[in-house]
């Protein structure tokens, strides 16, 4: 069976000692995902940013809290595995200076200078052996189908998986999703909307042929 890297939740990009920027990803994804593959018998390591879920105990789990921490750590594991789903919704932008005490509320407008994190899913894709495969995921509200495959191709993915913000009971904080999963063929699979553990049945049957 496969070693496999998962990724799962939100990063929490500091502003100051209390405060920080972050999105709405429970990590009920990844962890469904993961929970899925051990099932199936793989050995799954798991890096999560911020979640109150409960990983999987047979998952070699790893948590981070902000993308720097979340690049570290894959980057770190990923030599050592044969492939990877990377589920994790990871902040495009942290601040550039972090204030080392609680900043006091004032009047005046507060201006928050940002800068771009590293991109993981891209630095996976340059570094993948002709061994290895990966999974990405890429959430859009318009233009979703262009968008994805154009990640697909440009990231060097295998498989990218589609989430739907449109659908009812599909996206962040709910414990259902729809997804449409594209592969490096554009040939494409659409779904409904189903339990996230379900989708993670979904996910693991279409790229079966790189879980032997």
């Amino acid at each position: 069976m496969a070693r496999i890297l998962v990724t799962a939740g939100p990063t929490f990009e500091p502003i100051d000692a209390v405060r920080y920027i972050g999105n709405r990803s429970s990590g009920k994804m990844g962890f469904a995902i993961a929970t899925e593959l051990i099932a199936q018998g793989h050995e799954v390591v798991l890096i999560a940013g911020p979640t109150v879920l409960e990983a999987p105990q047979a998952a070699a789990f790893y948590k981070v809290e902000t993308a720097q921490e979340m690049y570290d750590k894959v980057m770190e594991m990923w030599p050592t595995v044969h492939g990877a789903i990377k589920a994790a919704a990871v902040a495009d932008y942290t601040p550039r200076h972090v204030a080392t005490h609680k900043m006091k509320k004032e009047e005046a407008t507060l201006v928050l200078e940002l800068q771009p994190t590293k991109d993981i899913l891209a630095a996976m894709g340059q570094t993948k052996t002709s061994n290895q495969w990966l999974v990405g995921f890429a959430l859009e509200t318009h233009d979703g189908l262009a968008y994805a495959k154009d990640k697909l191709h440009r990231k060097n993915l295998d498989f990218i998986v589609l989430n739907s913000l449109s659908d009812p009971g599909a996206g962040f904080n709910v414990d259902t999703n729809k997804i449409t999963v594209i592969d490096r063929d554009e040939n494409v699979v659409k779904f409904e909307v189903k339990p996230k553990v379900e989708v993670a049945k979904d996910i693991c049957k279409i790229i079966q042929s790189k879980l032997r």
